[in-house]
């Protein structure tokens, strides 16, 4: 996989769509995130959003709600791109819908799903321990997902820092950071046993995946 954030793009999905909103199935949505319902993977989530297919963006999301026939569950639609979901059985049984209102028009958006970690989980300072167990997850969510097929799946190279701004990062960090502005902590790092401290919490932590 070419790409360090692990991102399904045009994903097939039972679909109604109008100019600028969206209808899924919850069911479509119950598939991945039920995935991660296990102690080993607790730490991380799924993040759902909509690449625009002319742009270098995620298409911009006014507002996301799971509906049932008895009532409206809205979604927190995080810096207007992407939304979480619950795990829920009974959502799934209910034949509940998602409905996502867009800023652009829909037949230009397509899903993207991104593992990452749990805001809980964003912090300015990591012991070591915590990076490992944040990596470990990482490594477990492959290795359940590949199964007998493992050699087909990616797998996990590290942690990946993202950022909201342009940050400063410690003179012993700037060699791992990228073009982006990204903090990349391969597995040779994190061998090292070290501990990190950096300027300000970051946005996201996701993967270094490699196929």
């Amino acid at each position: 996989m070419k790409k360090l954030i692990f991102i399904w793009a045009s994903w097939a999905l039972t679909t109604q769509v109008t100019a600028n909103t969206l209808t899924v199935e919850y069911a479509s949505f119950y598939s991945h995130v039920k995935k991660l319902d296990d102690p080993s993977t607790d730490a991380l989530r799924f993040a759902f959003g909509f690449q625009h297919i002319a742009q270098s963006r995620l298409c911009y999301i006014d507002s996301a709600q799971i509906i049932t026939q008895k009532q409206n569950l809205p979604l927190t639609v995080e810096n207007n791109s992407r939304f979480t979901v619950p795990t829920d059985k009974i959502l799934k049984m209910a034949k509940a819908m998602v409905v996502i209102e867009l800023q652009d028009l829909a037949n230009q958006c397509d899903m993207s799903v991104q593992l990452e970690t749990k805001p809980s989980f964003l912090r300015a300072q990591y012991s070591h321990k915590d990076l490992v167990l944040l990596f470990n997850q990482y490594q477990a969510f492959f290795e359940e997902m590949g199964g007998f097929l493992s050699f087909m799946m990616p797998s996990s190279q590290g942690l990946l820092f993202h950022f909201d701004a342009k940050v400063d990062l410690p003179d012993e960090l700037q060699s791992l950071s990228d073009e982006n502005g990204r903090l990349a902590l391969n597995k040779a790092w994190l061998s090292q046993q070290k501990s990190l401290e950096l300027p300000l919490k970051p946005l996201r932590i996701t993967a270094i995946v490699k196929k």
